[in-house]
């Protein structure tokens, strides 16, 4: 079993990763719905704003500057700027349980969205300038995913990301879908495609649905899809999966996250869109923050904050 601090600093390395690029690209699909001078772009902006807990729907201070505080902001812990000097500093501190590719990849972004000429370059072309962070971001998790070793740092940097990408999608949603039935509330088609880039899911998406942009069928990718990687059901699966195996490792008794991530896996496998449809997508959603923040609680409490005497040879 490695180390607590160790496995703290991967974990939240894997959540830094993840909100950076969420960041990104919420900023970059915000960006380009303003391009659309009717009520549909002000929507879409309205839904990235609420997706980062921000009042107002950005119009207040300009939709670029919105954009650029969500990025560049140093003073807002979880703008990209942050999340990334955060991630770098995580890696620094585990700098022997990663590779050289990924802490190289991860370190030159950091200098690239640190430089003093960043704020400049954003405001020269911010649709490139964002679009090299999130391709660099993909650069990042695929050289960890294919030149570290599959193990214990892995799978914590892995169970970072997961945690992460369930919590940021299910927000998302919930800002859509939360606050009346499933058909009630979203349904403008640009607004609903702006929601499909944010998630990363617009490709994917027609690739299953073809052309028809509706709410009930996002819902059911975005909540249900077993096969997408940015699907709830997926990230909750590979929290479990994760989790199972390191709880393997420590073998004993001390296995409450694997056993709370379970039984979220087995509520999304089991529930489905009618579901949703009948009582409204919010209880659901709310109830996937809110076990994560379980999950979150239950990993600490085993693999980090737990008591030294659980640990000891008897």
């Amino acid at each position: 079993m490695m180390l607590a601090r160790v496995a703290d600093s991967l974990y939240w390395l894997g959540r830094y990763i993840e909100r950076a690029e969420h960041l990104s690209r919420l900023s970059s699909v915000m960006l380009n719905a303003t391009l659309d001078q009717t009520g549909s772009g002000a929507h879409a902006v309205w839904i990235a704003m609420a997706a980062v807990g921000e009042p107002g729907d950005g119009e207040s201070v300009g939709s670029f500057e919105a954009a650029e505080a969500l990025v560049l902001n140093r003073g807002d812990p979880n703008s990209v700027v942050s999340s990334l000097a955060r991630a770098r500093e995580n890696a620094r501190q585990v700098r022997d349980q990663i590779t050289t590719e990924t802490w190289e990849r991860l370190n030159l972004l950091y200098l690239k969205v640190t430089d003093g000429d960043a704020a400049k370059a954003f405001a020269g072309g911010s649709d490139n300038f964002l679009h090299d962070v999130i391709a660099d971001l993909h650069l990042f998790k695929g050289a960890a995913d294919t030149t570290m070793s599959h193990g214990e740092s892995w799978r914590f940097m892995m169970l970072g990301i997961y945690m992460e990408r369930a919590q940021l999608v299910s927000r998302l949603l919930e800002v859509c879908f939360a606050e009346s039935p499933v058909h009630g509330q979203l349904d403008d088609h640009v607004a609903l495609v702006s929601l499909l880039r944010m998630a990363c899911a617009l490709e994917p998406y027609l690739r299953v649905y073809t052309a028809e942009i509706e709410p009930r069928h996002i819902l059911e990718f975005l909540v249900f899809d077993e096969d997408f990687p940015r699907s709830i059901r997926f990230a909750t699966a590979q929290i479990e999966q994760h989790l199972s195996a390191m709880a393997r490792a420590i073998g004993g008794e001390r296995a409450g996250p694997e056993r709370l991530a379970g039984r979220l896996k087995a509520r999304l496998q089991f529930a489905d869109v009618d579901e949703l449809e009948a009582v409204g997508a919010g209880p659901l959603l709310t109830t996937v923050v809110n076990e994560c923040a379980r999950i979150h609680e239950a990993i600490y409490e085993t693999f980090v904050a737990y008591p030294l005497e659980t640990r000891l040879p008897a």
